[in-house]
């Protein structure tokens, strides 16, 4: 099945230090493609894979379950740390959640954790009629493009698969479970208004983590997919800020415009040559 133009999976051969970017469910790495892309012009190592069922059609979707994508993201994970001496994971919503998990189970391999409204927990009554009801009805209206940017369209699925529903309501159980084995340093934004995932699930993600090195930035004027939203900026920049602490190998010239050298070179041959 062609993939979504848009939706391809990106990779980005850059320095020692390297990050792995985590799209949510129905989504693709459109959604994070721009992040991908500031950091790759930054330096880094970049990998933002294609979560199995994601980018073609809902269809696809609903063959898969939370054991196909964490194995992905965990693929990904085990290839980054092989190119490169410290590896960060970065992750939207079910990203977040998958973002998590790698932490948790992978430890000091994973050296810090930059999440985006990450899902924690599916809300209401209708997750708790899933199991049953996934066997008569096969799909829901989508989710995808809850973005305040006039204009702004995340390249996700129309349909939200229900058997895929059901397994996200248990990745949610599983990560929830495993959230106090998390210890790494976290940067956590979420959107004050947010469509999709409650603002309760970061608060729970913060409550129960055991990092101690925690910082939390609300979002004011981006709904659900804030990375293609109006603080799409700030998040790309409070990331890199984040690397930056953690990583000084990554030197003096992280977050430096990659345009800036440049700029010196012709500033330069224009006074050698009297300019």
């Amino acid at each position: 099945m062609p993939v979504l133009p848009g939706a391809e999976p990106y990779r980005h051969e850059g320095g020692e230090v390297g990050v792995l970017l985590c799209h949510g469910f129905t989504g693709s790495p459109q959604s994070l493609r721009p992040w991908a892309e500031f950091l790759a012009a930054r330096g880094l190592t970049v990998s933002l894979p294609l979560l199995p069922g994601h980018g073609t059609r809902w269809e696809d979707l609903q063959l898969t379950g939370w054991q196909d994508w964490y194995a992905e993201v965990d693929r990904a994970l085990r290839l980054l740390r092989e190119r490169c001496t410290e590896v960060y994971v970065f992750g939207l919503s079910m990203g977040g959640a998958l973002a998590l998990r790698l932490a948790a189970r992978h430890g000091a391999a994973v050296r810090g954790l930059v999440l985006v409204n990450p899902l924690n927990k599916l809300h209401g009554l209708s997750p708790y009629a899933l199991p049953a009801i996934r066997h008569l009805v096969a799909s829901t209206p989508g989710i995808a493009s809850d973005i305040a940017r006039e204009g702004g369209t995340e390249t996700g699925y129309d349909r939200v698969p229900l058997h895929a529903a059901n397994s996200l309501r248990r990745l949610c159980r599983v990560v929830d479970a495993e959230l106090p084995q998390v210890t790494q340093p976290l940067l956590l934004l979420h959107s004050v208004v947010d469509h999709v995932v409650s603002p309760a699930d970061s608060a729970r993600v913060l409550s129960r983590v055991s990092s101690t090195d925690v910082t939390e930035i609300l979002l004011e004027h981006s709904y659900h997919v804030a990375t293609l939203d109006y603080d799409a900026d700030r998040i790309f920049e409070e990331s890199l800020a984040f690397l930056g602490r953690l990583a000084p190998s990554l030197g003096k010239d992280l977050g430096k415009d990659p345009n800036e050298d440049l700029d010196e070179d012709l500033s330069k041959e224009g006074t050698a040559s009297g300019g």
